[in-house]
């Protein structure tokens, strides 16, 4: 994945896999494939989650000093 996505981008995008994946959308042959995306994307958004959670600790601890 080299192109910048938003957190938001990407939870549209996962959830439109995963519709497609229940709904039986999904050939053989593009499931790998699909899988493959879902992952990369629940990572980006894990590390965007982090990221948010450190800035805004640091923020708070900022404002207590």
């Amino acid at each position: 994945m080299t192109k910048k996505i938003s957190y938001s981008d990407a939870i549209e995008e996962l959830e439109a896999i995963v519709q497609e994946i229940e709904n039986n959308d999904v050939n053989i042959d593009d499931l790998s494939s699909k899988v493959n995306r879902a992952a990369e994307l629940i990572k980006l958004c894990k590390e965007k989650l982090y990221k948010t959670e450190n800035e805004v600790a640091s923020i708070l601890k900022e404002i207590e000093e």
